[in-house]
């Protein structure tokens, strides 16, 4: 299982969690900050990613398409 850090978290978060994550990332690693919540739904569901955040707004994008990438 692969985690994609939004923003809104620490970048330190992938290397503490590498070894129970491998493969995750941070969205400032795919030059992804500041951009729409849509673009960064996009590009976790086709890497494989689940987002991790504490942002709303990926809340009401799950409710408009169905469940989040995984």
């Amino acid at each position: 299982m692969k985690l994609l850090f939004d923003e809104n978290l620490s970048r330190k978060l992938v290397a503490r969690l590498s070894e129970l994550y491998p493969g995750s990332a941070h969205v400032a690693e795919f030059d992804l900050l500041e951009r729409p919540d849509r673009e960064i739904w996009d590009f976790a569901q086709e890497g494989g990613f689940i987002i991790v955040t504490t942002d709303a707004d990926f809340y009401e994008l799950a409710a408009a398409l169905g469940p989040p990438p995984k």
